[in-house]
């Protein structure tokens, strides 16, 4: 089984940013590896969009 070279770096360059935003969100950075998964991945952005992140729950924001 080759691996693609392009797939790779296109998954890097998705995966990466994601693991920032859901740490920078209080959640765990492994929830990232959602966005490789078809359908999935969209439902996973929507909820990052619009669930209540515990990292503002702590700090007390709206």
């Amino acid at each position: 089984m080759e691996i693609n070279l392009g797939f790779l770096l296109a998954l890097l360059l998705i995966v990466v940013p994601f693991w920032k935003i859901c740490e920078k969100a209080g959640y765990s950075g492994w929830l990232s590896l959602l966005v490789m998964l078809p359908l999935i991945n969209i439902g996973f952005l929507f909820f990052l969009a619009f669930a209540d992140w515990p990292r503002d729950k702590e700090s007390g924001q709206p």
